[in-house]
């Protein structure tokens, strides 16, 4: 076992806050040091924002959980100052494969023109992002305090009190602005008495991270009715230190807590890698996915963001992916609020996109996951002839589903878009899109821009002084 997972980072130790008779004041508090919760910290440090971190545990999540990064995100992580040590230790990948029973029926390159500085992806597990993110946060000087449970959120008009649980016993203290990042279960979102919206899909999958010396190559594999699962699904990745990420559809009707035993879950990996590969169980878990967010993710002075906002099945790494989309969106904002040289009322546009964003992820995921588990004889007999057809016919690839890859979406029909906004532009450069990354003198475009308001003129003169 990996000893990440027995080493606090983040230890808990009495503040300067359970020592004073009145409530301290924070400027912001934020619920969760995952990745989205520490993210959210470094990005409004960076703007000049302190913020304190709370946390029920004291280290890393447990097990790999999220593994595949977009380059988006790594774009996200070079903004914030931890970009560098995410693609130095993940493995980066750009070919996947699709198999229909044990024929491959087609292949698909992700690798990105030329003139980016980051990959489409990379795997990487997730307490390694968790510890990058706590050594960029420790470098800024920022709040981290584990082991301290918020036991109750009480929101009003100009603030927000809190109750903090610790091994020293509950203390309270206000925030003029809470972000909840305290995952799918959020105890925020619970004792505001809020909810999620939309579907859970009937179905399990036994998620395992195994240690083994492989030859498997550095390539995303997908089953579709492998000998190996019958009538289910598999996925197989890499990820650092000879760690092999494997998903088996096992169905609705189940026993979890005996399916997550090793005796069962060891024979099932024999049957897919074979009898001579010599593995090691790291980590095993068994998920029921679910497509659902809030319906709002503002609520006055609380404001929700990752997994604690909205949920998606992994088919496609749009979790994490989009929770750091979530924390571009939001930093600057709060940043600008906060500084007094924007409205509140600029916050209800990171509620409008992020829903947006969270619509279109639940969209694709929803999709993959009919694909992958379809609901009637029917839904499969098609299903599985759109496999057979992708073999040779190249129509037919595009209906092949499964798991749309995370991509940033647009935001069109946003409120900054202004009435002068580009009509007819290219779709990568209009107004709302995420900025393309180019060589730019002797870098990339996306590094020179960081996190402020940049004016980027083409095919133009500049001028000395321009007024805005």
């Amino acid at each position: 076992m990996n000893k990440i997972f027995e080493t606090p980072l983040y230890p808990y130790a009495r503040s300067v806050d359970q020592q004073t008779a009145e409530p301290a004041a924070h400027k912001v508090v934020i619920i969760g040091a995952g990745p989205v919760g520490l993210a959210m910290a470094v990005d409004l440090k960076q703007q000049g924002i302190d913020s304190i971190i709370l946390d029920d545990n004291d280290k890393v999540s447990f097990g790999s959980r999220a593994i595949c990064f977009a380059k988006r995100t790594l774009e996200i992580a070079d903004r914030l100052g931890f970009g560098d040590p995410l693609v130095e230790k993940g493995v980066v990948w750009n070919l996947g494969k699709v198999f229909f029973d044990d024929r491959k029926v087609y292949e698909f390159n992700l690798l990105p023109e030329d003139g980016h500085k980051r990959p489409a992806f990379i795997n990487l597990q997730q307490y390694y992002f968790e510890e990058y993110l706590v050594n960029r946060a420790r470098a800024l000087n920022i709040d981290i305090r584990g082991r301290s449970r918020v036991s109750a959120v009480e929101p009003h008009d100009s603030h927000v009190d809190l109750t903090v649980e610790t091994p020293d016993g509950p203390y309270h203290i206000a925030a003029d602005w809470v972000i909840a990042c305290d995952g799918a279960g959020s105890p925020t979102r619970s004792m505001m008495g809020l909810d999620f919206v939309g579907r859970v899909f009937e179905d399990n999958f036994l998620i395992a991270d195994v240690t083994m010396d492989a030859e498997f190559p550095t390539e995303r594999w997908f089953w579709f009715d492998p000998p190996f699962n019958r009538g289910q699904s598999a996925l197989l990745h890499k990820q650092p230190d000879g760690v092999w990420r494997i998903d088996l559809q096992l169905g609705w009707d189940i026993d979890k807590e005996e399916e997550k035993k090793p005796e069962n879950v060891i024979p099932r990996l024999k049957a897919m890698l074979g009898d001579d590969v010599a593995f090691e169980l790291e980590w095993v878990s068994i998920y029921t996915f679910q497509c659902r967010r809030m319906e709002k993710f503002r609520h006055g002075r609380v404001l929700f963001a990752g997994d604690s906002a909205h949920q998606v099945s992994p088919f496609g790494a749009r979790g994490a992916n989009s929770g750091l989309q979530d924390v571009d969106n939001l930093g600057w904002k709060l940043a600008h609020v906060i500084h007094g040289t924007a409205p509140e009322t600029l916050l209800d546009t990171y509620d409008v996109e992020r829903i947006h964003g969270a619509d279109e992820n639940i969209l694709n995921s929803s999709r993959s996951t009919d694909f992958i588990t379809p609901k009637s004889e029917t839904s499969r007999i098609f299903r599985d002839a759109v496999l057979d057809l992708s073999e040779h016919h190249p129509f037919a690839r595009p209906l092949v589903n499964s798991g749309r890859l995370s991509m940033p979406c647009s935001y069109d029909a946003s409120g900054l878009n202004g009435v002068d906004a580009l009509t007819g532009a290219p779709h990568r450069s209009k107004p709302g899109s995420p900025c393309p990354d180019a060589p730019f003198m002797d870098g990339y475009f996306l590094s020179n821009l960081g996190g402020r308001f940049v004016v980027v003129g083409l095919n133009t003169d500049v001028p000395d002084q321009l007024d805005i």
